[in-house]
């Protein structure tokens, strides 16, 4: 999936510029990538993690 596609997807699952680890993940297993892209991709947006599943963020 091309970046531009992958920043609409996490942009749809924003609120507040925050993105809950539960929806990163699902971004990742639907397109195909890898949670440090979608990570990275985050940081880029100034889009901040929230509601981490492993209790780092």
């Amino acid at each position: 999936m091309d970046r531009e596609k992958l920043e609409e997807k996490i942009w749809q699952e924003v609120c507040k510029n925050k993105l809950t680890c539960k929806s990163a993940h699902k971004i990742a297993a639907d397109s195909g990538c890898s949670l440090a892209e979608i990570g990275l991709l985050c940081n880029r947006l100034k889009i901040k993690i929230v509601g981490c599943q492993l209790g780092c963020f």
